[in-house]
């Protein structure tokens, strides 16, 4: 740290007790009191350097007082700050430094030292320090600009805290690469003026490590956020990237709020509480409105800080109870970068006392919507195509996609809760897009989840519920799942059944077209090609295996169609008694058999007979299918 030496005399100034006394040889003529500490001084040496001074002596010896006393409750910086100035007015040795220059600059002013009353006085001494050594190194700004907390009346009023602001302002916005001396000197190794490192004062020729733009982040995070909310909106009227002003709030923040650290590394978070120290957390209070700052002066742009920050910072404010509108500024921030957050992220506790989920549902909900509005602002929401499971379109598709992986992610985690009501978990689930999901096997899952954790459902709300899936959607190993899941309604698993069956009509034709192909393939090369060919009559043999293969498989979903339709005809026998016993109609329940192409009637009476006719169907589907992969 950079100093300056005032005085040539040598320290006279003794300490007993609660006094300061001056050991010149002469008899003290002058007391000053200041705060608890007394000062046994003599009057001209002030008065020859003080206005003030001078007007309280003048006075004093006007009344016939030979020894006089003054006290000066109020001058800037205390006692300590007055010993330096007496020191000055006897001409006795003392350093000024980056961390006394503030003090005593305002004292100096307090005290009216000015060139009237001597060549070389204190406000022009320390003015002169300030502008050529303190102000132009960023270690020596940042310690005087710390100090001016303890009189920022004093300081902003003589421009001490804007001067010292713009000068790191200055430095931080200045790309440290462009100019290796003397910004480096922060915390890197002393270098020449023309950028080779220095040992011992000896140019060694190497070039120092080229810096990133975010150097000065650490080191701001000794001001108090009053000082700093006030640099980094100097560094936003100078033109500061948005993306580094708001890494900077996002390292203050991390400094200053603990619940941002609580799913960091324990290293990670250990070590940034032991730098600021347990005494120097802010209370709950203080880390109120600093969430609410941060939340202001962050730039409302997508992806300037992460996501993971935001849902801490969200977290956060929530547990210290923020206002609603700091509140609903970070879900619209957080949901206009959704496609870049985790399940993790997205869990956050409820702490709402008027609702018992264990997670808070409605927030994500909220999150959700704001990123829909987003992206159909940006021309994201339009339909598209699907194939193999992928979505077809515009790139700009992607992120709606991703979102609708994880809020079915989400909904599976939250699906055990038994007090999240149908209607929350029902709106959350349809807000996504249909087109969003080219698969519906997550949101099948997440249903099938909710359906086993609450059992008590009625029947017609398991069929609302589970008309929120599209079964022409769900891939062959979610309807294999599907087809067997009691939990499901009978309406459903029919439904399910049926587009399975398609699939693997689909599949076979599929399988066909291959063969056709290799059959014109050997024809076509059978006109040119000799019988010396080799190894064309083992392509012609695996083809009429394949063949066989394919007419078996046909034969069998010819027979699976059959017992289908004798399924329906028995369905058909069971609805029409329906009105000759009251029993039956107690007990009934209707099936829609899209897989006959049926119309929807109502089943009353033997309602094992029929659920054994559907099982029958299955495990007849299921020899079938172990049939087709032994002859595979």
């Amino acid at each position: 740290m950079a100093c300056v030496k005032l005085g040539s005399k040598s320290d006279a100034f003794q300490r007993q007790g609660q006094a300061w006394f001056c050991t010149t040889g002469l008899p003290s003529d002058l007391v000053v009191e200041v705060g608890e500490m007394s000062f046994h001084l003599h009057k001209f040496p002030l008065l020859s350097r003080s206005a003030v001074m001078e007007r309280i002596i003048t006075e004093a010896s006007e009344e016939g007082e030979e020894k006089c006393s003054v006290v000066l409750s109020d001058i800037p910086g205390g006692a300590k700050t007055f010993e330096l100035i007496a020191k000055f007015c006897y001409g006795m040795k003392l350093e000024l430094t980056a961390s006394n220059v503030v003090h005593l600059r305002c004292a100096a002013e307090h005290l009216e030292m000015t060139e009237e009353l001597g060549e070389g006085n204190l406000i022009m001494k320390t003015d002169n320090f300030l502008d050529q050594v303190v102000l132009r190194s960023w270690k020596d700004s940042l310690k005087a600009l710390l100090t001016c907390d303890d009189l920022i009346s004093y300081a902003d009023e003589l421009n001490i805290t804007k001067r010292c602001i713009e000068s790191l302002a200055i430095k931080a916005s200045t790309d440290p690469n462009l100019f290796g001396w003397p910004i480096m000197e922060h915390g890197g190794p002393l270098q020449s003026p023309g950028g080779g490192l220095l040992w011992n004062g000896i140019s060694t020729g190497a070039r120092p490590k080229n810096l990133s733009s975010d150097w000065w982040y650490e080191d701001v995070t000794i001001l108090s956020f009053a000082l700093y909310k006030r640099l980094i909106s100097v560094m936003e009227s100078r033109g500061v990237k948005p993306e580094i002003i708001a890494g900077s709030l996002s390292f203050y923040a991390k400094r200053y709020l603990p619940g941002l650290n609580r799913r960091r590394g324990i290293t990670e978070s250990s070590s940034n509480l032991s730098a600021v120290g347990p005494a120097a957390l802010p209370s709950e209070v203080d880390q109120k409105n600093l969430v609410e700052d941060i939340d202001r002066l962050l730039p409302m742009q997508k992806s300037l800080v992460s996501t993971k920050f935001l849902f801490g910072l969200l977290r956060t404010g929530v547990i210290l109870q923020v206002s609603p509108s700091c509140v609903s500024n970070l879900e619209r921030r957080i949901g206009m970068q959704l496609d870049e957050a985790t399940l993790e992220d997205l869990l956050m506790p409820n702490l709402c006392h008027s609702t018992e989920t264990l997670y808070n549902v409605d927030c994500v909900q909220r999150i959700l919507e704001h990123f829909l509005v987003m992206d159909q602002a940006t021309g994201g929401a339009s339909p598209c195509s699907v194939d193999n499971g992928e979505l077809i379109g515009s790139p700009s598709l992607t992120p709606i996609a991703a979102v609708a992986k994880l809020i079915d992610g989400y909904l599976a985690e939250v699906a055990p809760d038994i007090n999240l009501k149908l209607p929350k978990f029902q709106a959350l689930a349809a807000a996504v897009p249909d087109f969003a999901r080219p698969l519906d096997d997550g949101l099948y899952r997440a249903i099938d989840i909710y359906l086993k954790s609450h059992p008590w459902l009625a029947e017609s709300d398991k069929e609302e519920l589970c008309r929120l899936m599209d079964c022409q959607k769900l891939s062959l190993e979610a309807c294999t799942h599907a087809a067997q899941n009691e939990r499901l309604p009978l309406r459903i698993v029919v439904q399910v059944l049926f587009f399975e069956q398609l699939q693997l009509r689909t599949s076979i034709a599929g399988c066909f077209l291959v063969s056709e192909n290799l059959e014109g393939s050997r024809q076509l090369r059978g006109g040119f090609g000799g019988p010396a060919e080799g190894g064309w009559d083992t392509a012609v043999n695996e083809n009429q295996v394949l063949k066989i293969g394919m007419d078996s498989m046909r034969m069998r979903v010819f027979e699976l169609e059959k017992e289908c339709s004798e399924m329906k005809r028995e369905i058909e026998k069971l609805g029409q008694a329906k009105s000759s016993s009251t029993w039956m109609k107690k007990f009934g329940f209707k099936i829609k058999s899209q897989m006959c192409s049926a119309e929807e009637k109502s089943v009353s009476q033997n309602n094992g007979n029929s659920t054994g006719k559907i099982e029958k169907l299955k495990e007849r589907r299921g020899k079938h299918e172990k049939n087709l992969s032994l002859d595979g």
